[in-house]
């Protein structure tokens, strides 16, 4: 039986300066089998990885409450499904607007620094920034930006001490770094657009600015801010959302070639590496056994699964999937990032603290909504549970004991919208609402319906022959949905894409 140990609901809240440190690891577009412990068939090394899978809690029902990166890290941040902000589908690029999330919204950056926590974010951002621009009224975009004036709403503004963050992925312009309020620059240069596997954009960046080097650079700042707040008499919150293994893929000349599924592989392993240097980095601090580590990804590979008889990418590393006999990004799950199927948001999920949480393995549904829920009551912070409606604290699930929470939402990058309830999923769309063929359209019929205990891998519609149970299940989703979900907008995801 897993046991959190130390952890007393009834305990007196207590100071900062008692609490442990919390490092919130966040992978941009790692799939489930993309870890080796989750993969049993895995050709890939991911050591550190499977350090914490051992030596925490290792999640294998966990989701992201989108298949996509923008709605996956305001949930992640706040508790709140994405669809009941204003944004219901799709993603920003490096410079649309407004920021997702509003400055007086708490956050888990805000919870942490009202107890007494040194906050900190280093990596990729993805949820807007306000720009100013060359000219008033001016929207910002490609060559309207002026990068000398500061930039008015960052994480900042929204709790964290400290901000060092990339505006969204390594594929969107502009390639620049944000320092709390502040572009690095001068901004005077243009990267040409780059083909897959080293996909990016055409974008504004400095001279300096190498995708090949960027995630070394984050990790180097974040080693530093855990060196620098090591000896201190607060304990530090840091989130350090990755820029990999994200397009581009791009690993590092060092790992090229130290797998066997050719660049893909390669970062996976540059990934788990980068893990591992943030875990030496507590060793040597000696900051281990008083740091919650939570690592996890945004949402699925990317990486398609192809049939036994394509290309693939260990063939020809231009190719944008795997042979189920070279790699399973996403493991036997249906889909790729973005699909409402279970590639797109079931992800690696493991939580470590030593002496406290007692290693085991959950195979209960969670979603990455939880975790806010969760690290409030692990360590008695004061929140408003109004403003984090859909995180459950985890907590009674981690002790070995019952745990309650409504049916998990899922998303789709398109604004296709499911409902897991038990053993049952719900697809309130009538295809993948991503990638996959058919797409689909949002809240068009026929609904998809399936029973991931008998059917994990979603081959058997059980639509037609439980149309009882789909309708209760569309009923509980409405019930949960609320107001944040009107008449306008669904006709707003029936039509937005496709008309």
């Amino acid at each position: 039986m897993l046991a959190l140990a130390g952890c007393n609901p009834q305990a007196e809240k207590q100071s900062g300066k008692n609490k442990p440190n919390v490092i919130i690891i966040y992978a941009d577009d790692m799939g489930y089998g993309d870890v080796a412990a989750n993969n049993p068939e895995s050709k890939l090394k991911t050591p550190n990885l499977d350090r914490l899978a051992r030596e925490g809690i290792n999640f294998t029902d966990a989701h992201t409450s989108s298949a996509v990166c923008t709605p996956s890290r305001y949930s992640l941040l706040t508790g709140r499904y994405p669809w009941r902000s204003w944004m219901k589908y799709s993603v920003f690029n490096g410079y649309e607007g407004p920021p997702l999330i509003e400055i007086n919204r708490q956050i888990l950056a805000s919870v942490f620094k009202n107890a007494g926590y040194s906050t900190c974010i280093i990596g990729k951002w993805h949820l807007g920034v306000e720009w100013q621009t060359k000219e008033p009224g001016q929207k910002a975009d490609f060559g309207t930006v002026d990068y000398s004036k500061p930039v008015k709403h960052t994480p900042k503004q929204l709790g964290f001490d400290y901000s060092y963050i990339l505006s969204a992925s390594l594929d969107f312009s502009p390639y620049v770094f944000i320092e709390n309020n502040n572009a690095l620059g001068p901004v005077d240069t243009v990267i040409e657009a780059s083909p897959f596997p080293a996909f990016w954009r055409r974008a504004e960046s400095t001279k300096e600015f190498r995708h090949v080097d960027i995630l070394d650079h984050l990790l180097d700042k974040t080693i530093k801010y855990i060196e620098e707040n090591s000896g201190k008499e607060h304990p530090f919150f840091l989130y350090f959302p990755l820029t990999a293994p994200h397009k581009p893929l791009l690993p590092h000349p060092r790992f090229r070639g130290t797998s066997s599924a050719s660049w893909y592989g390669d970062f996976i392993q540059q990934v788990d590496w980068t893990v591992g240097e943030v875990l030496k980095t507590l060793d040597r601090e000696g900051l281990t056994n008083n740091t919650i580590v939570l690592y996890s990804s945004d949402n699925g590979s990317y990486m398609y699964q192809f049939k036994d008889a394509e290309t693939d990418h260990v063939d020809d590393s231009t190719k944008h999937g795997f042979r189920a006999e070279n790699h399973k990004p996403n493991w036997n799950w249906r889909g790729t990032k973005a699909d409402i199927y279970e590639a797109g948001h079931r992800v690696p999920l493991m939580i470590r603290w030593p002496g406290k949480l007692t290693p085991g393995t959950i195979d209960e549904t969670v979603c990455l909504t939880d975790i806010a829920a969760t690290l409030v009551d692990m360590l008695h912070l004061e929140a408003d549970p109004s403003q984090m409606e859909d995180s459950f604290s985890m907590v009674p699930l981690m002790k070995g004991k019952a745990f309650s929470r409504k049916p998990v939402i899922h998303q789709s990058g398109q604004g296709a919208l499911a409902i897991r309830m038990g053993n049952y999923k719900l697809i309130l769309c009538n295809g993948s609402g991503g990638r996959e063929i058919p797409r689909g359209k949002p809240f068009t019929g026929p609904y998809q319906l399936y029973n991931l205990a008998n059917d994990p891998y979603e081959t058997t519609d059980l639509y037609e022959t439980e149309r009882d149970l789909a309708q209760m299940l569309e009923k509980e989703f409405f019930e949960i949905a609320g107001q944040d979900l009107t008449e306008n907008d669904v006709l707003q995801l029936i039509t937005h894409l496709y008309d």
